[in-house]
C-alpha cells in the first residue's frame, strides 16, 4: 500500500494516482449527498400524506391544524379561528411528527 501511495505521489501514471480523489468522491456521496436526498424524499412523501385535520408545525415554529389543502399550500387554523396560508415546503417534518406523536423517525 505504501508503494502505491509513493508511486502516486511521485507522479505515477496509473489509476492509483487518482485513487485518493475517487475515494473522496465516494465518501462525500455516501456520507453527505445520499442522506440528504433520502431526507428530501421523506419530507416530500410526508407532505403528500398530510390532509385535513392533521397537526403541523412550520419551520418558523407555528403550530396549527390543517383546514384546507391545495396544490402548493395549506390553510392552517392556528387558534381562536385565526387561519393562515402556508406553503407546503414550510412544514417541518421532524417537529410535525413529534406534534402528532409519531416520534422523530418513522419506522
Amino acid at each position: 500500500m505504501l508503494t502505491v501511495l509513493l508511486q502516486a505521489a511521485t507522479g505515477g501514471s496509473s489509476i492509483y494516482s487518482f485513487l485518493p480523489m475517487i475515494l473522496i468522491v465516494v465518501v462525500f456521496y455516501f456520507f453527505m449527498i445520499r442522506p440528504q436526498m433520502k431526507k428530501q424524499k421523506d419530507h416530500k412523501k410526508y407532505i403528500e400524506e398530510l390532509g385535513v385535520n392533521s397537526k403541523i408545525v412550520t419551520t418558523a415554529g407555528i403550530h396549527g391544524r390543517i383546514v384546507e389543502v391545495s396544490d402548493t399550500t395549506f390553510l392552517v387554523d392556528v387558534g381562536s379561528g385565526v387561519k393562515m396560508r402556508f406553503d407546503k415546503s414550510a412544514v417541518s417534518l421532524e417537529a410535525s411528527r413529534l406534534a402528532n406523536g409519531e416520534g422523530a423517525k418513522k419506522a
